[in-house]
């Protein structure tokens, strides 16, 4: 009984190790997630203008033949070093106050008055401590001149404050909006020879062509302007992102004359993302990693059956070619 038990743990552990192999090889790699249990604030915030969205591929339109596309990567070189640099500042930091509310109403009054405004805000409620003891905290996004932005960010800092933590980015989209300018330049012109065209055009069939390559074409500016548009106003005002956090919940918990600091925090962040962790890698190994194998084992087995049949097939007969030889002396 014991032997059968065996076996089958056996290939348990065989599909499990080749699972993991699997996942190695052509899986997500989690192998990070494990050792990364170290605590981190970078998560908090949700300033820092986000990456520009990528334009799709220009279609093949019958004008281009007559009007090519001046745009080059050499002409786009020279016209960005011509040019004032295009960057995007962006920053988000932590801050420990006593009063989040008075602070959050304070943030959003500078952003007005220098000009920006309000992204987003949020109040809301934390707990800490061994009774669960209630605290605010708060979130606000603002956006600032770019030439302020070291005013602002000393501004926020003013104070009775301290600074959880602080990042500050610079994103240089000069190439990417040079690029634009020289495609729409392109489409422009475009724009202009077709109207020229359809001017002159007097068959119908080849006035609704015209119009609908003009329609296209008209799209494609506006979708230009807006990435454009993007640019400038990202290069023109600073996303600042600030984590409000109440001084309360940032003390030290005490048991027993016993200042725990930051530990318990910092074991439960790190249950928390092994747990998060293990749970991905089982996910990628129950539902990858073993069909994966089912798949592969499936027609080696089929194969190794068809081996099997043959070999014992031939090999009967070879002994009954040996009985029959036998039987003849």
């Amino acid at each position: 009984m014991k032997r059968p038990i065996i076996i089958i743990l056996s290939v348990i552990a065989v599909f499990i190790l080749l699972g993991t192999a699997v996942l190695s090889l052509f899986g997500p790699s989690y192998g990070t997630t494990f050792s990364s249990v170290s605590r981190s604030l970078d998560g908090y915030g949700g300033g820092g203008g986000g990456a520009p969205v990528e334009l799709p591929a220009e279609p093949g339109l019958f004008y281009e033949a007559a009007a090519p596309l001046p745009a080059s990567e050499e002409f786009a070189g020279n016209t960005a070093q011509s040019q004032d640099r295009l960057v995007i500042q962006n920053a988000d930091l932590a801050i420990v106050v006593k009063d989040p509310k008075a602070r959050l109403k304070r943030i959003a009054d500078m952003a007005t008055a220098m000009g920006g405004f309000v992204v987003t805000s949020n109040i809301y409620t934390t707990y800490y401590g061994p009774n669960s003891v209630e605290a605010p905290e708060a979130t606000i996004t603002i956006r600032v001149p770019s030439d302020r932005l070291d005013e602002a960010l000393d501004e926020i800092k003013k104070g009775d404050v301290e600074v959880e933590y602080e990042n500050r980015s610079g994103q240089d989209v000069t190439s990417q909006y040079v690029d634009l300018q020289s495609q729409l330049g392109a489409k422009q012109a475009a724009e202009k020879k077709l109207l020229e065209i359809l001017d002159g055009a007097t068959e119908t069939e080849g006035v609704l062509a015209v119009y609908t390559q003009l329609q296209i074409i008209q799209g494609e500016i506006e979708v230009l302007k807006g990435q454009i548009k993007y640019y400038e106003e990202s290069a023109a005002l600073s996303a600042v992102s600030v984590r409000i956090i109440a001084t309360e919940t940032v003390q030290p918990v005490e048991i027993g004359g016993w200042k725990l600091q930051g530990t318990a925090n910092d074991a439960i962040q790190n249950l928390i993302n092994f747990t998060q962790g293990f749970t991905q890698f089982l996910i990628q190994l129950f539902l990858f990693a073993l069909p994966a194998l089912i798949l592969i084992a499936i027609p080696l087995y089929g194969a190794f059956v068809g081996g099997r049949a043959l070999v014992r097939r031939f090999g009967k007969s070879k002994v009954n070619m040996e009985v029959k030889e036998e039987e003849k002396k």
